[in-house]
């Protein structure tokens, strides 16, 4: 059984994550010193005492997430912990690739960051996003294809059997919510987030992103690494620039992106950094799977003792 780690994107984050990694293991205090001295503030502080409203912020929970990330796979390589692919969910990529040696951690925390600035600064007042329950990926293509007229709207994280995200304009995506209720979702709702992420509302943030590409070094991975917008293993750099920045536009495909994993072999999931959210999804992807996560002191233990 062949074992892969993926990791967890925005809407993982909790108050609190990664304080008893901290306390527990040297290797944990160094990945988060490493931030805070990147980063040029408490990043650390963030995590473990809040403010919630702070960490919630798109600039800042992309640096953190990455940082819990990269403290828990630490000690997972410490431990000897196997692991011969990875991918991971929309941010999740960026801690993918640290854990596949292509992304220098401290190049990864700088560049999260500025893409969270680059994100936010992009999506002000523009948009919004919603999650359609219950209803089959075309229907939601259809949905969002017959509320076009109120503005652009797209789905935006095929995330799993029965739960897809769209992303758009305001009035767009609450008219897209009524057509797919219309079609037979259970439900379909506004998220709490701060701009229309991964849609093509958010073209200045990727135009952005790729001039800041061009002046951080990435390797080939050493493990395979596969692309959560493309769902195929991916190991030119110059591809995998291409692939993060038109990740900002295009739907995460983490349904194909587990299916090809499955196909190649890929039967176990650890996921490496704080909360279940992407245990969840793939269960609902492959029912045979077997899903594990390790984001704090027990459940990485529990990994440990079974590998």
């Amino acid at each position: 059984m062949k074992q892969a780690f993926v990791f967890p994107g925005q809407g993982s984050q909790s108050v609190g994550m990664g304080k008893d990694l901290f306390e527990n293991y040297p290797e944990c205090r160094e990945v988060f010193e490493k931030a805070d001295q990147a980063l040029g503030f408490s990043l650390s502080g963030l995590c473990f005492e809040g403010p919630e409203e702070e960490l919630k912020k798109t600039t800042n929970t992309q640096p953190a997430l990455l940082t819990c990330s990269t403290a828990v796979l630490a000690v997972l390589r410490k431990n000897n912990v196997p692991f011969e692919a990875v991918s991971g969910h929309s941010l999740g990529a960026y801690s993918a690739l640290v854990a596949a040696q292509a992304l220098a951690f401290v190049d990864a925390v700088k560049l999260v960051r500025k893409r969270g600035e680059l994100m936010e600064e992009a999506g002000k007042g523009r948009g919004t996003m919603a999650v359609i329950l219950n209803l089959e990926e075309d229907k939601v293509a259809q949905a969002c294809r017959e509320a076009s007229s109120q503005g652009v709207v797209e789905p935006a994280n095929v995330n799993c059997p029965g739960q897809i995200v769209i992303s758009g304009e305001k009035a767009a995506v609450a008219a897209a919510c009524e057509k797919a209720k219309a079609l037979g979702a259970k439900r379909a709702m506004e998220l709490p987030v701060s701009g229309p992420f991964h849609s093509s509302l958010m073209k200045q943030a990727a135009d952005g992103l790729s001039k800041i590409l061009e002046t951080v070094q990435f390797s080939a991975p050493q493990v395979t690494y596969y692309s959560d917008i493309d769902s195929i293993p991916m190991g030119d750099p110059a591809l995998i620039k291409a692939s993060l920045v038109r990740q900002l536009m295009a739907p995460v495909q983490w349904i194909k992106t587990i299916e090809n994993m499955n196909r190649d072999g890929f039967t176990a999931f650890v996921e490496v950094g704080p909360g279940k959210v992407l245990n969840g999804l793939i269960k609902k992807i492959s029912k045979d799977a077997v899903v594990a996560n390790a984001g704090d002191v027990e459940s990485i233990k529990q990994v440990g003792e079974a590998k």
